[in-house]
């Protein structure tokens, strides 16, 4: 697979070695020479290029049309929702992933921009955080399709009124699905006959208007 990188920061340069490592075909623009030239010991085998992803003749430089994966991974927003749009519109890459620094400004990366899946280290960072320590309550882990889906975790509380009951016998909300359920650092398959039991973490697809009836599907209410 062809994949274009923009920036070479840590988050830029890390990926890029990462993929080069996995057998894809990677080049990484960066627009600082001292930048890229520390990119050169971190990513062995990918392809470096010097200038502004910004710019339609270096993303063309770039071989962009044949290029199946582009990540917009600068530090800059802006910048960032500039090289997506460019990727996609002039360019028409299948699928442009971008980076976004501020939360804030997550609502800009969508299809009007060219953004095929934005990223938020913030966000990702507060979910994992929740994750840790959030127990008998709902946590969204990973929007998918713009928001409209998410992969959400519940672990289940030793009071919870579903520990002890197979999983055919709640009767979870319209577009919700248990996917997985991790017990004891190993991942249990979810069949119908399978029993909850108590500090389970259970993992779901769910939309976001069937959030609150798939909790009390899988987690019911506190007896405390």
């Amino acid at each position: 697979m062809r994949v274009m990188i923009s920036g070479a920061g840590a988050v830029g340069r890390h990926l890029a070695a990462d993929l080069a490592a996995r057998g894809h075909e990677v080049t990484l623009i960066e627009q600082v020479p001292e930048v890229l030239e520390t990119a050169k010991d971190w990513a062995p085998g990918v392809s470096l290029l010097l200038g502004d992803a910004c710019e339609p003749w270096v993303l063309e430089k770039a071989n962009l049309s044949s290029t199946e994966v582009v990540v917009a991974a600068t530090g800059d927003d802006e910048d960032n929702l500039v090289t997506s749009l460019l990727a996609k519109q002039e360019f028409g890459v299948p699928r442009v992933l971008a980076r976004v620094n501020h939360p804030d400004n997550e609502w800009l990366f969508s299809e009007q921009w060219g953004v095929d899946a934005a990223v938020s280290p913030p966000h990702i960072l507060t979910a994992m955080v929740e994750e840790e320590v959030t127990v008998g309550d709902l946590v969204r882990l990973l929007p998918l399709e713009r928001g409209g889906i998410s992969i959400v975790e519940m672990t289940v509380p030793a009071d919870s009124p579903t520990a002890g009951r197979p999983l055919y016998e709640l009767r979870l909300p319209p577009d919700s699905t248990i996917v997985a359920i991790i017990r004891e650092s190993h991942v249990v398959i979810p069949q119908p006959e399978t029993v909850i039991t108590p500090g389970d973490e259970v993992l779901a697809l769910t939309i976001p208007d069937s959030e609150s009836a798939l909790r009390a599907a899988v987690i019911g209410e506190s007896t405390s």
